[in-house]
């Protein structure tokens, strides 16, 4: 098969793009080439930005893919400019979406992907409905390949699980309380990229797959007291955990609100049966805890990784001060 990656080095997608190469898939990356992440060996790099159409046409000519994955659409309008785009030189087109699309909160546990699109409280998970909605229509009106993936907070070595990073980490290593929203007893859902690679480089090329949507992610659930605990155990430390309320963090902190409020503050774990249904013999394999290990080594191979932002350190301060109040 012949693939073209819009993007490709990303948290997600830098699990993808190496294992599509070692499937037999002739890997094309359309990129910047400014990524801060390997290209993967056997990859070959087209070099165009998405969001100037002119660039890409000169650098796929009259090239025909069996797919086409945008890693870095995120409104309506760059999902039309991909459908003009590649309308007639793919066999599929595979829009990454986000689980934060499902209805939020959940009416019921656990999500399918027949659960109603529904964010009320964050502009980015409505955009990505409304690509969503384009590409169905899209589908229905011209019979437009495309094929809906949605990840929920999928992980690299690179990425720890809670909006302030490695600031937490600090703090838990000196002995500082950490915020925690709610009563961190939300149960929510970690999904390490290998995983994730693992189920969706089957879809690629795959007709079943082509006018429909699958979510992906791990069938482990932790809430956040337990996710803290871990991060806590695999950087040698505890984690003393003060919990506030997610509606007055985000009155506190309207930049850590909307994510807040629209994603991690409901509990929200997935039903898998549908992309393993497509994917026989697939389960995720990672538990957060393996996950955890790898993160912290990462940060503590390079020194200057561990970037304590003063910012958010004070922030904290003043919300462990509010909640002792």
């Amino acid at each position: 098969m012949r693939v073209l990656f819009i993007g490709g080095t990303g948290i997600i997608s830098s699990a993808c793009s190496p294992l599509a190469v070692q499937s037999g898939i002739e890997l094309f990356l359309l990129n910047r080439g400014k990524s801060t992440r390997p290209t993967p060996k056997g990859a070959k790099i087209l070099e165009g930005d998405i969001r100037d159409p002119e660039s890409v046409k000169r650098a796929i000519g009259s090239m025909d893919f069996d797919a086409v994955v945008d890693w870095i659409a995120f409104t309506p309008e760059h999902i039309q400019t991909d459908i003009e785009l590649f309308r007639g030189q793919t066999g599929q087109f595979v829009f990454i979406s986000s689980a934060s699309a499902y209805q939020t909160p959940p009416s019921s546990l656990p999500v399918t992907e027949s659960t109603v699109l529904d964010n009320p409280f964050w502009e980015y998970s409505r955009n990505k409905i409304a690509c969503e909605e384009l590409l169905v229509k899209a589908y229905r009106d011209e019979k437009f390949p495309a094929t809906i993936v949605r990840p929920s907070h999928t992980y690299d070595r690179t990425l720890l699980p809670f909006d302030h990073g490695w600031t937490v980490v600090d703090r838990m290593r000196k002995g500082k309380p950490v915020v925690v929203h709610g009563d961190g007893t939300s149960l929510w859902v970690l999904t390490h990229h290998t995983d994730f690679a693992a189920a969706f480089v089957p879809l690629l090329g795959n007709p079943h797959a082509v006018g429909d949507a699958f979510h992906i992610t791990s069938d482990e659930w932790l809430n956040w007291n337990q996710i803290y605990d871990e991060v806590a155990r695999a950087a040698g430390t505890k984690a003393i955990k003060v919990h506030i309320a997610s509606d007055e963090l985000a009155r506190q902190d309207p930049g850590w609100g909307p994510g807040l409020l629209g994603d991690k503050a409901h509990s929200m774990v997935f039903d898998n049966s549908k992309i393993k249904r497509i994917v026989p013999g697939w389960n995720a394999k990672v538990p957060f805890a393996r996950g955890a290990d790898e993160i912290i080594a990462w940060y503590e191979a390079d020194a200057s990784r561990q970037v304590v932002n003063a910012e958010q350190d004070r922030l904290e301060d003043q919300l462990v001060a509010w909640a002792s109040k």
